[in-house]
């Protein structure tokens, strides 16, 4: 293939988002200026994107049913080295367990009595994955249980046990390591790991689950080990466990609560029990509860009462008295706000920013008055208890290691959504306080401040968007500092997985707006909300198509618009199509736009992380006719085009020093490589690359350099041998 002619514009040779900036200013009048470090004026958008995952709260994206866990849109999506700044706070949680100094604390094991195995056994409902878990667990001995928090997962490795007939169940301590699980799997029958906690430099490799298949093969053994969704697997393919109906449950347990003479169908009949199931997904816990106030209803006012008191309503009611209660001071109405906004997150955090909100609080209502903030008040537990909350100390993974916090979360989980929305709707009088707080913190430097604060104000959209867009998120998009711009597009993004009406036709036509701000905004958003929503990719990749075919770009928006189509090619389900559409473009009419897509391509394969666009190449990619001819076609056309040959040069040398660790990405380079060769030209190019690649250290090149030079130049003598070189 022929490359096309070199186009001169704004995406050639645009540098990689980490290199360093010359010595001596830079003027740039389209920079932030923001309290936040330079750094975070280059922030790429896949750090952007871990860490709008990171932050986000459990009780966003329990409503989006496009996000599942870490598995977003067929990609593990974690904090990894060289990710956000600062605080990294995960979705999953480890609880700290303390023991006895002891050299075994960490391998105690006991069995489960049988009392307890028989009575779950009389009210479990098995679920729509439960047949197929049981399947793999028979066959492979060893099964990894994933799946979100509270949803029966523990019960159901518990029965999948039981339902194998094994002699006994051991559970075994969550402090047992990856690489210690065969330790205590010396007794036969069943044994359990319950959500065994993992980090980045504690994975669960399939070399683990291998190691333990063996030694339970010779005790006639079976483990499940359950988690939640964790992007800390490698090689290990989960059983993802999904909740059975709530109905299943709750029928279950009425079943085992009045054994008499009903069978339920009247109970399940009344009209709190029907409003109950049709809110949408319960725990099986929750539910579990509800039975017990079900099964005692003998047909009084107070019986319907306590049934109803468990619905939806009652937590709009508790919202409803909790600001409209004229006993209830502005603090303690600024706290449950703050809550709201930093539910599941560290305590300190709700408590701190509560505070700013009282202060804006008070100038609303007593403008005559110099805002006091109290010194000392009541403990964190009295606060929490009167908020219907809970705290626990919890490790919170950060880029340093797991960290000990007191976490606090509403008990009920869908009070910070209703809190939020009712503070908005129904009392619009607190708006300029709420506004004015939210903009405090998109401001502030610690990222999970900034995506909290993105995500209360999605919620915000979704209830009321004309408003929400005037006073918060188009003042953010406009505004020369970074924070308040990256928490404009994490805002649209979170509204979009939320099925805010016209975000996705609000995003398209500001890649194209007159406001540089606005641009920058869509364009960082759509980057963002690919790989969450990999059916958005086709419009995502025309919107910024559209805005490259524009022009006008300067430095800063092109590199952003690169990052960002660069992450269309994150998306596991849609990397075919997108490499299609990107070679498609390779023949678009306007330079801008052909070199946008080279560009972004060399971006997306200067990555090594995991998950990137090589491994997906090596594990599936190659195999497919279509996705290889493509991805070849780009290779070739970006190494032979003048703006871009040396990124494309530097990612080839991210794959091969990948290669010389993976066998499967060398074998893949093998077969890509010869490929790449057209003419003269190329085979120079290329071998020239491989004959001075050295070790990231300045060692020498790898062996794995050699043998993909001797595909090129097969009857060229061994560069390393020429005694000229010594």
């Amino acid at each position: 293939m022929t490359a096309p002619a070199p186009a001169r514009d704004g995406f050639d040779d645009v540098p990689p988002p980490d290199a360093p900036r010359p010595p001596g200013p830079h003027p740039d009048p389209e920079a932030g200026t923001e309290a936040g470090g330079p750094e975070e004026e280059t922030q790429e958008a896949r750090a952007a994107q871990r860490e709008l995952v990171a932050h986000t709260p459990g009780f966003i994206f329990s409503e989006a049913a496009s996000f599942g866990g870490s598995l977003v849109g067929g990609a593990q999506h974690g904090v990894s080295a060289g990710g956000s700044a600062r605080d990294v706070f995960m979705g999953g949680k480890t609880e700290i367990h303390h023991h006895a100094a002891s050299a075994s604390a960490a391998y105690v094991s006991g069995e489960i009595p049988r009392q307890r195995l028989d009575a779950l056994a009389a009210v479990f409902v098995e679920g729509p994955s439960f047949a197929a878990a049981l399947a793999r667990l028979r066959d492979e001995r060893v099964l990894v249980l994933a799946g979100a928090h509270s949803t029966g997962r523990h019960s159901a490795a518990l029965m999948l046990l039981h339902h194998l007939g094994v002699p006994a169940v051991h559970a075994l301590s969550a402090e047992t390591g990856p690489a210690n699980l065969g330790v205590q799997l010396t007794a036969p029958g069943g044994h359990v790991l319950r959500d065994l906690p993992l980090s980045r430099n504690r994975p669960l490799r399939d070399t683990h689950l291998y190691a333990a298949r063996d030694r339970l093969a010779k005790n006639d053994g079976y483990l499940v080990v359950t988690l939640e969704n964790s992007p800390f697997l490698l090689g290990v393919t989960p059983c993802v466990w999904e909740p059975p109906e709530a109905a299943a449950v709750l029928r279950a347990h009425l079943a085992d609560l009045r054994k008499d003479t009903e069978d339920g169908s009247g109970l399940l009949a009344l009209g709190p029990v029907r409003d109950f199931l049709a809110r949408g997904a319960h725990r099986p816990a929750e539910v579990a509860r509800f039975a017990v106030e079900v099964a005692r209803y003998d047909g009084g006012e107070q019986a319907a009462a306590r049934l109803a008191d468990f619905g939806h309503a009652a937590v709009e009611q508790q919202c409803r008295e909790w600001l409209g209660d004229p006993e209830s001071t502005l603090r303690d109405k600024a706290f449950l706000i703050s809550l709201a906004v930093f539910d599941q997150a560290p305590y300190v955090l709700a408590a701190e920013l509560a505070d700013k909100l009282y202060v804006h609080f008070q100038r609303l209502q007593h403008p005559e008055q110099p805002p006091e903030i109290p010194v000392f008040g009541l403990p964190a537990e009295t606060r929490l208890e009167r908020a219907r909350a809970e705290g626990e100390l919890r490790n919170e993974d950060t880029d340093w290691g797991p960290v000990p916090q007191f976490t606090a979360r509403f008990k009920k989980e869908n009070t910070p959504r209703v809190l939020l929305g009712e503070v908005w709707t129904g009392h619009p009088s607190a708006r300029p306080a709420l506004v004015a707080w939210l903009r405090d913190l998109a401001r502030d430097s610690r990222p999970v401040v900034r995506t909290r604060a993105a995500a209360a104000t999605a919620l915000l959209a979704r209830a009321d968007l004309p408003s929400a867009m005037a006073l918060l998120i188009d003042g953010w998009a406009v505004s020369k500092a970074f924070g308040p711009r990256v928490t404009a597009a994490n805002t649209l993004t979170l509204a979009q997985l939320l099925d805010a009406p016209v975000v996705l036709r609000l995003l398209t036509q500001w890649c194209t707006d007159t406001h540089w701000g606005r641009r920058w905004t869509a364009i960082r958003a759509f980057g963002l909300l690919t790989p969450l929503r990999p059916d958005l990719a086709g419009p995502a990749l025309s919107a910024l198509a559209a805005r490259a075919r524009a022009g006008g770009s300067n430095r800063t928006e092109s590199n952003n618009l690169v990052d960002s189509t660069a992450l269309l090619l994150s998306v596991g389900a849609r990397r075919g199509e997108m490499l299609s559409e990107l070679v498609r473009l390779l023949h678009h009419d306007t330079a801008s736009v052909r070199a946008l897509a080279l560009a972004a391509f060399v971006r997306a394969c200067d990555n090594a992380e995991e998950g990137a666009l090589v491994e997906w190449y090596a594990d599936t990619g190659m195999y497919e006719l279509d996705s290889a001819r493509d991805l070849a076609t780009l290779w070739r056309t970006a190494l032979g085009d003048r703006g871009h040959t040396r990124g494309a040069l530097t990612a080839l040398q991210t794959w091969v020093r990948l290669a010389e660790r993976r066998a499967d990405v060398a074998q893949a380079l093998e077969l890509l490589l010869p490929a790449l060769v057209v003419t003269a030209d190329d085979r120079k190019r290329l071998s020239h690359e491989l004959v001075n690649l050295r070790a990231p250290d300045g060692g020498p090149r790898p062996p794995v350099a050699d043998r993909l030079l001797g595909l090129l130049t097969p009857s060229t003598p061994d560069p390393s041998r020429d005694p000229s070189r010594s």
